[in-house]
C-alpha cells in the first residue's frame, strides 16, 4: 500500500517537470530511485521501483542488468541470465553487459552460448584483448585447437613473438600429436630471442622429453660454452646424464650447480628437493643427503631456503639436535624467519629452557614487532624466572601493539600475566585493574577468574565475587585441581564449612601430588568439620612439603585451627 502511495506522489511531482518528455522524466525518477534505495540496502524496495522503472519502458536494458543482479544474488540463475541476455540485447554496444553475460555462460558452462557471444563481442570491441583470452579459453575447454590457434597467432600479430603464445602453440600441438609443429614453435622462439638462454634450455628440455638426447645435448653445451654458470642448463644436464644412466657424471654435475657459488639459492632449492625426493624413492643413506647439505651450508649461503629446507629434512629424520643450529643459521640469515623463530621456541619451550625462550622472543619482538606471539612467551618466559618488572614491561609494550583485528583472548591473557606480576610486587591495586582488564576482554578467561577470586579470599574481601568467578572456573573444569581447592577456600572463609569439605575431597582426588597450601586448606577446613586428628595430619604433611605459612607450628603444637 505504501509503495503505491510513494508511486502517487512521485509522478504528482513529476508532471511539474519541464524539458525532457514526461516518460522518460519519469523512468529516470525511478531508476534513481531504485538506486539510492539499494545504497541504503532497502532491497525489497529498490527491487519494486526497477520493476516500475520495466512498466515504464520494457526494454530499459538498464534497469533489466540491475533487475537481473537481484534474481542471481537470489540464486535463481536461469532468470537471472535470461533477463540479462535482454538487456545485452537492447544495448549490444555495452561492453560491461555483454561481459557479465559472457561470465555468467561460462560459469554455468554454457560454453556454445558463452563463444557465440565472445566472437559477437570481438568484432564490436576490437581493442578488449580480454574478449580474445575468454574466448581462447572456452575453445581449448571445447578441443576446438584449430580455432585456438588462430587466435593466438591473431595475439602473435599484435603483439609479436613472446613465450605465453608460443607455449600455449606448443602445448596444443604437442597434444594432438603434431611433433614437428610442436618443435618448430618452441625453435622460433629460441631463435627470436637469440640472447635470452632460458628459451634455448626450454627447447633442449622439450627434446629431453621427446627423448631425442643428442639433439637436448647438443643445446645445453652450446649454451654452457657461453655462459658456463648458467644454472638452468647446468641442472639440465645433470638431468641429461641421469636419464641417459650416466651416474657418475649425474653425481658430478649435481655438485657442480650445487656448490656453485654463482648459482641463486632457490634454484639450489629446487636441486636438493628433486635430490631428496629421488634419495628417499631409491631408499638410499641419508648420509648422501645430509653429506651435500652440509657443503652447501660451508658456503655460508645468503638466503634462508637451503638452511630452512635442511631443517626441514633433519626433522623428517628425527635429527632435532642436528636441526636446531641450522635453524639458528637460517635466523641469522633472515631474521624476519617466522617459521624458523617458532620452531626454535617450540623446543625451547618443551626442553623448559627459559633463558633460550627469552633470547628467541626478544630478538622476535624486534624482528616481527606485531607479533603478539613473541610477547607473549617473552612474558611467560620473565615469569619463570620471577622477573616481576621484565613481565610487566613485555605486556604494555606488547598491548601497545593491539588492533581491532587482534583476538581479545590473547590481549586478555596479556592483562591476566600483568595482574600475576603485580601480585608478585604486592601492588594489589594494580593487580586487580589488571585482571579487570582481563575479563573485559574476555569474561571467561579461566586463569584470571582463578587468582583473581583466589587474591581477593587471602584478604577476605569481596567474598562474594570471589565466590562467583571461582564457581565459573570450576564449571568450566571440574577436575582441576587448582580451581577447586580456590572454591573450597573461598566457601571455608565464608564459613561454609561442608561445602568447603566436598571441594577439598575432590581436589584430593584429582591431584596425585597436592603442595603444602593444598595440604594445610584441607586440615583448616577438616578441623571446622569435626575431625581435628585428621586436620593434624594435614598440617603435618604440609610442613613436611616445606609449608611456608605463619601458623603451621602453632596449629601443630595446639592441634587447633589458627587464623
Amino acid at each position: 500500500m505504501w509503495i503505491f502511495l510513494v508511486l502517487q506522489l512521485i509522478n504528482c511531482q513529476l508532471s511539474i517537470v519541464n524539458g525532457q518528455s514526461l516518460t522518460d522524466r519519469k523512468y529516470d525518477y525511478y531508476f534513481h530511485e531504485a538506486t539510492r534505495l539499494r545504497i541504503q540496502r532497502q532491497y525489497d524496495a529498490s527491487f519494486d521501483m526497477l520493476q516500475h522503472c520495466l512498466a515504464i519502458c520494457p526494454n530499459s536494458p538498464s534497469a533489466l542488468y540491475e533487475l537481473a543482479q537481484y534474481y542471481l544474488v537470489l540464486k535463481q540463475n536461469e532468470r537471472g541470465t535470461a533477463i540479462m541476455a535482454e538487456a545485452v540485447k537492447y544495448a549490444p554496444d555495452n561492453y560491461w553487459y555483454a561481459q557479465g553475460l559472457a561470465n555468467l555462460y561460462m560459469q554455468q558452462n554454457k560454453l556454445d552460448e558463452a563463444s557465440e557471444l565472445l566472437e559477437d563481442m570481438a568484432k564490436r570491441f576490437p581493442d578488449k584483448i580480454d574478449v580474445t583470452y575468454s574466448l581462447l579459453q572456452i575453445y581449448n575447454r571445447q578441443a576446438k585447437f584449430e580455432r585456438s590457434i588462430e587466435l593466438l597467432n591473431k595475439l602473435e600479430v599484435r603483439f609479436g613473438k613472446n613465450e605465453q603464445v608460443s607455449m600455449q602453440k606448443f602445448a596444443i600441438f604437442d597434444q594432438q600429436g603434431e611433433e614437428d609443429k610442436a618443435m618448430a614453435e618452441l625453435k622460433s622462439l629460441a631463435d627470436e630471442f637469440p640472447t635470452d638462454f632460458r628459451y634455448q634450455v626450454i627447447l633442449g628440455d622439450a627434446y629431453m622429453q621427446k627423448e631425442k638426447y643428442e639433439e637436448a645435448y647438443k643445446i645445453y653445451q652450446q649454451i654452457l660454452k657461453a655462459e658456463p654458470d648458467n644454472a638452468m642448463a647446468m641442472y639440465s644436464l645433470a638431468a641429461y646424464y641421469e636419464q641417459t644412466g650416466q651416474t657418475d657424471k649425474y653425481d658430478k654435475q649435481l655438485n657442480e650447480v650445487l656448490l656453485n657459488r654463482k648459482v641463486d639459492a632457490g634454484t639450489k632449492a629446487d636441486v636438493m628437493r628433486r635430490l631428496i625426493i629421488r634419495n628417499e624413492s631409491s631408499k638410499k643413506d641419508s648420509t648422501i643427503v645430509i653429506n651435500l647439505f652440509d657443503r652447501i651450508m660451508e658456503q655460508e649461503p645468503d638466503e634462508a631456503d637451503i638452511p630452512m629446507l635442511y631443517a626441514q629434512y633433519l626433522y623428517s629424520k628425527n635429527m632435532t639436535d642436528k636441526a636446531i643450529p641450522v635453524l639458528k643459521q637460517a635466523l641469522q640469515i633472515e631474521p624476519t624467519n617466522t617459521a624458523a623463530r617458532m620452531t626454535l621456541l617450540g623446543e625451547a619451550v618443551k626442553q623448559e629452557d627459559y633463558d633460550e625462550v627469552i633470547d628467541i622472543c626478544q630478538t622476535g619482538t624486534e624482528a616481527n614487532p606485531d607479533m603478539l606471539e613473541f610477547y607473549y612467551y617473552l612474558a611467560i618466559g620473565y615469569n619463570q624466572i620471577q622477573r616481576s618488572d621484565s613481565v610487566i614491561s613485555v605486556c604494555k609494550r606488547a598491548l601497545e601493539h593491539v588492533t581491532d583485528e587482534s583476538e581479545p583472548q590473547v590481549v586478555s591473557d596479556f592483562y591476566a600475566i600483568m595482574g600475576d606480576a603485580y601480585h608478585r610486587k604486592n601492588l594489589m591495586k594494580e593487580t586487580y585493574e589488571a585482571y579487570e582488564s582481563a575479563l573485559e576482554y574476555n569474561a571467561n578467561n579461566v586463569m584470571a577468574l582463578n587468582n583473581y577470586a583466589y587474591y581477593l579470599s587471602l584478604e577476605r574481601r569481596d567474598l562474594d565475587k570471589a565466590e562467583e568467578m571461582s564457581y565459573k572456573t570450576v564449571k568450566a573444569e571440574p577436575n582441576n585441581a587448582t580451581y577447586l581447592d580456590t572454591y573450597a577456600w573461598i566457601l571455608f572463609e565464608k564459613a561454609n564449612y561442608e561445602q568447603a569439605r566436598i571441594y577439598i575431597d575432590q581436589v584430593l582426588q584429582n591431584d596425585d601430588d597436592p603442595g603444602s597450601e593444598v595440604l594445610e586448606h584441607c586440615g583448616d577446613i577438616y578441623f571446622h568439620t569435626g575431625e581435628p586428628e585428621k586436620a593434624l595430619e594435614f598440617w603435618q604433611q604440609a610442613k613436611e612439603k616445606g609449608s611456608e605459612s605463619k601458623t603451621i607450628n602453632q596449629k601443630i603444637r595446639q592441634k587447633k585451627y589458627i587464623r
